[in-house]
């Protein structure tokens, strides 16, 4: 059994899938319709950049989702490699959408133009500059809460993503961050600050969770061909208005995706294959689970060592 994963914000880089763009024509194509359709030549800034404006939440979050679109279907089209066939789709936070389009539950121009709207909506649900986010490494999820939760009257924070085995993510106000960063040295436990400027998932994008629900109720989804984990329960997506549901909280919800790798596993899932830029998530669930095989495609090399029949 395999799962496809899909990655999300921070896997970015300038020049990602030049090697595919350049010499397949499907994903070309699907570029130039992606400019067409957001009006802006997003093409040119995944391949030229620069990196301070790929790196904008608002083109970050389509930009990451049309290269993970484009390589799943160059796969199916170009190498007759049908990952529809897996048993499971995740993604991670605006992964979930790419999983979503790749399983036909939503269509390629209303997932590019809902991650527009998504980036711009969680970018300025809060003052640039007075949110932010703080990775937390080698600690147990249940030790941090405890410190969240003993310190409530002194700072408010929030665990953002459960990652992997010593791997979470904390948001908040930068100012209650700090507190927060104080009580995790007392406690000789790593952690770094993150270049992004935004307190993502957490009750303080309240204002993208509003404009998301409004949008998200336009959309019109299908069944997915294929079976979805939620991010925000770690659980099988089981119907279409369920889906809408948990997009609109996944903006103010934990990321749960250790919880979800573990259900996969716990399924009988063996292999996982990430789609779209970089090894991050790939990383995550070798922390999780040793000797389970992982994959990720980010060159033409990589796509000759899958087997989905292993």
């Amino acid at each position: 059994m395999f799962s496809v994963i899909f990655p999300g914000q921070g896997s970015q880089i300038v020049s990602m899938g030049k090697e595919f763009y350049t010499k397949f024509d499907i994903v070309k194509k699907l570029f130039n319709e992606a400019d067409e359709i957001l009006g802006f030549s997003i093409s040119n800034l995944i391949l030229e950049g620069p990196k301070d404006k790929l790196d904008l939440t608002e083109n970050t979050q389509p930009a990451i989702f049309l290269l993970g679109y484009s390589i799943f279907q160059l796969l199916k089209r170009e190498f007759n490699i049908d990952l529809n066939k897996a048993n499971f789709f995740a993604g991670h936070s605006l992964g979930e959408y790419t999983a979503l389009a790749s399983a036909n539950a939503l269509n390629f121009s209303d997932t590019l133009r809902i991650l527009k709207i998504r980036g711009n909506a969680m970018q300025s649900a809060v003052p640039k500059g007075e949110g932010g986010m703080v990775a937390v490494l080698g600690s147990e999820i249940e030790k941090i809460e405890k410190i969240i939760e003993e310190n409530k009257n002194k700072y408010e924070c929030f665990i953002a993503n459960d990652n992997s085995n010593g791997q979470l993510v904390i948001s908040g106000n930068n100012n209650q961050l700090e507190k927060f960063i104080s009580d995790l040295k007392s406690n000789s436990i790593k952690n770094i600050k993150l270049p992004v400027s935004a307190p993502f998932h957490c009750k303080l994008m309240k204002k993208a969770t509003d404009i998301m629900a409004k949008e998200i109720e336009k959309l019109e989804f299908k069944d997915p061909t294929n079976i979805l984990i939620s991010n925000v329960t770690a659980k099988e997506i089981t119907s279409t208005s369920l889906l809408k549901d948990l997009l609109i909280k996944q903006i103010e919800s934990r990321v749960r995706w250790r919880e979800s790798v573990i259900l996969m596993i716990n399924k009988g899932v063996s292999q996982f294959i990430e789609i779209g830029p970089g090894k991050i998530l790939s990383g995550l669930i070798k922390r999780i689970d040793k000797n389970i095989k992982v994959s990720a495609i980010n060159h033409e090399e990589d796509i000759k060592l899958i087997n989905i029949n292993d």
